[in-house]
């Protein structure tokens, strides 16, 4: 009888747990999996912290499922990796023994070089809180009911979805960007300016082009001199691969750890994915490209010829009152830009068409036609002359858009519109197919999917009007 081959997993994010589905779903015989989670949590959905800050998710709801044959290890920290052995060595000095070892260990938070952040004892002041992790979460929670206002430092898409969940609680928040427009990563500066205006509309001033340079007892003073009351600053800007533990072990690392086709590290035994890996040039950060990496990986790892190009960038904004949907590098892509902005109704839309295909997209304040846009993203569709223009300057369609049973409705899982008509309720899609467990964002589609199950419909396609991805 052949011997499990012994995989461990070094962290137990949300690439990890996908990674352990997979090995579980389609080799369950084949391999002794065990994942070293180094907080002391289950692992759990970390998009959905800022939901579960708003009120809108309880924490219990968060916590991701896993296989009931996978070892989970809770509060065991790796601190070293005996490549000769073949072992992984944690803080309590006991040792880990492998066949192969998946680094999952994402990303850690950087303080920005702000004076005043830390105190003379070396802890962070009682204001600052970051926001990473379920404890950084329940901290903040707890602290909201005693504040008047927060400062958000990072106008990226985790400072957006904290800034409004804080402003949601009540508190006069104020988020503060040292670029020149929000979601500078992902948007131009016409998006950004209609973002700004949006949360403006919603109670949230915002500083752009303004770096905090000192918090004081006054309040978080900036660099052009205005100081900001401050009762709660929360950090969201700065973030870098987690690395440490592949240097110390001398693998390959410059960003990120460097992986080939297969994940690999330049240790044909170790394999990297999610936050902390670096293919080519790339370092991914968001979760669909790290879902893709984990679920490749698991085939590999089962035996299959499979092989890691790259990943599609596909980023959400999760916050009440905002809606924005980027596909693509809109910012960066080559190709002839076709855009629509009304400041006037907060809506704006741009295309990246190159040869008739659209490469990228930008969708802020209107996602009535995302639906039928990340359907001809995904498939590559030859549009013609006019077909760009129309997708952007059509309204919210009259009648209900059809989704073929191929269209993709949530990016972060990669599950069609047909294997949602395939379940029997939201928890059974949730449990089989991991839709709505991301980013959230395919919810309302989901259940427009699952409803529209119990009626008749067309016969080779659903239904659904301005489905979002």
């Amino acid at each position: 009888m052949s011997t499990r081959e012994r995989i461990v997993v070094v962290g137990a994010g949300m690439a990890a747990v996908r990674l352990v589905e997979g090995l579980a779903g389609a080799h369950p015989a084949s391999h002794q999996v065990t994942l070293l989670g180094d907080e002391p949590h289950p692992p759990y959905n970390r998009i959905l912290l800022s939901a579960v800050l708003e009120g809108t998710h309880d924490p219990a709801g968060i916590t991701m499922s896993l296989p009931d044959e996978v070892d989970l290890r809770l509060g065991a920290r790796a601190v070293e990796i005996h490549r000769d052995e073949r072992e992984v060595e944690l803080a309590d000095r006991t040792r880990v023994a492998y066949d192969r070892l998946v680094l999952a260990t994402g990303s850690i938070p950087t303080l920005p070089p702000i004076r005043g952040l830390v105190r003379v004892d070396g802890r962070l002041d009682t204001r600052v809180h970051a926001f990473r992790s379920l404890d950084d979460c329940r901290r903040l929670d707890a602290a909201v009911p005693a504040a008047r206002n927060a400062i958000v430092v990072g106008g990226g898409l985790l400072g957006l979805q904290v800034a409004r969940a804080l402003g949601v609680r009540g508190l006069a928040t104020e988020v503060v960007e040292g670029g020149d427009h929000l979601l500078r990563s992902q948007v131009d500066a016409k998006a950004g300016a209609i973002l700004a205006r949006d949360l403006g509309k919603l109670g949230t001033r915002v500083y752009t082009g303004a770096r905090a340079v000192r918090l004081t007892d006054e309040g978080l003073v900036l660099d052009n001199g205005y100081v900001l009351e401050a009762d709660l600053v929360v950090l969201t800007a700065g973030g870098r691969p987690s690395t440490a533990l592949a240097r110390r072990a001398d693998l390959d690392v410059r960003r990120g750890v460097v992986v080939d086709e297969q994940l690999r590290t330049s240790d044909e035994r170790i394999h990297a994915i999610g936050d902390c890996a670096q293919h080519g040039m790339q370092v991914t950060g968001f979760v669909p490209p790290a879902w893709e990496q984990a679920a490749l990986l698991a085939r590999h790892l089962g035996g299959e010829q499979v092989a890691y190009t790259g990943s599609r960038n596909v980023a959400r904004l999760r916050a009440t009152g905002l809606d924005v949907a980027v596909l693509g590098d809109p910012e960066r892509a080559e190709g002839q830009v076709v855009e629509v902005s009304n400041p006037v109704t907060g809506t704006h839309r741009k295309l990246v068409v190159r040869d008739g295909v659209v490469v990228a997209a930008t969708l802020v304040g209107d996602l009535s036609r995302i639906g039928l846009i990340t359907q001809h993203y995904d498939r590559g569709t030859v549009l013609g002359p006019s077909e760009p223009g129309d997708l952007l300057m059509g309204e919210r369609p009259a009648g209900p858009v059809v989704l073929p049973d191929d269209a993709e409705v949530c990016a972060c899982a990669g599950v069609s519109a047909g294997a949602i008509r395939a379940c029997a309720s939201l928890a059974d899609a949730r449990d089989t197919t991991r839709a709505t467990t991301g980013c959230g964002g395919c919810a309302p589609a989901v259940r427009q999917l699952l409803a529209q199950r119990q009626s008749p419909g067309p016969a080779l396609g659903t239904t659904l009007e301005g489905t979002p991805r």
